[in-house]
């Protein structure tokens, strides 16, 4: 499989390291589901990034908008459950933010986070401590957002991916003393408290898989 367009180089190697980071952790993520859950969120998660690997050069583009986007559409069709709606949303929220971009920057991949959790903020209905990926995804895009303000241009690519890495592992590992209040959890009540929530599982172990590989990829 051919990598996309030069422009969006790193912007692709992120989204394939998700995509397969999603199919390797099927089962784990199914399982944490089923706790509280239905169970099926690592099956659609994994089904959807399936096809965007399947397709993978069906997704090249000479822009990082435009990869987005068609990263969406895969997203949003193929993807079952809620899981489906959420993750498309974020995509195409994170393809608007970087609209007329040749190239991205950290500050870049900044926005783009912050632009897919208020994406997931206005599909779900959900904000931080309701007990989703947002319990993930938000504290990560803050620390990036303050790591850049600390370090300005000096700060690394692997370094800011390590922190983003961190950041989530933390805030996912938080949600376990929590009680979800939207999705399928949150039907279960207090049964929910005691386990993390799948979807900022899901987020961590993401951008973890980024930071591992991140040299290798550079």
């Amino acid at each position: 499989m051919s990598s996309p367009s030069t422009p969006v180089g790193d912007l692709a190697f992120v989204v394939r390291t998700m995509a397969r980071t999603a199919v390797d952790n099927e089962k784990a993520f199914g399982d944490l589901d089923a706790v509280a859950g239905d169970g099926d969120f690592g099956y659609s998660l994994a089904r959807g990034f399936e096809i965007v690997l399947a397709d993978w050069d069906a997704l090249a583009a000479d822009s990082p908008t435009e990869f987005l986007k068609k990263v969406a559409l895969v997203i949003s069709k193929r993807v079952g459950g809620t899981s489906g709606p959420l993750w498309g949303t974020a995509f195409l929220r994170a393809s608007g933010a970087v609209k007329d971009r040749p190239e991205l920057d950290a500050a870049d991949a900044v926005a783009m986070l912050r632009a897919a959790a208020e994406g997931i903020k206005a599909r779900g209905k959900s904000d931080l401590g309701d007990k989703t990926l947002l319990d993930a995804l938000i504290p990560m895009t803050d620390a990036l957002e303050q790591r850049l303000a600390d370090g300005g241009p000096g700060a690394g690519a692997a370094e800011l991916a390590w922190v983003a890495a961190a950041t989530a592992r933390t805030a996912a590992d938080a949600t376990t003393s929590m009680q979800a209040r939207r999705g399928r959890q949150s039907y279960t009540g207090e049964r929910s408290i005691g386990s993390p929530d799948p979807g900022a599982v899901a987020v961590a172990v993401m951008a973890e898989r980024v930071a591992a590989e991140w040299d290798a990829h550079d």
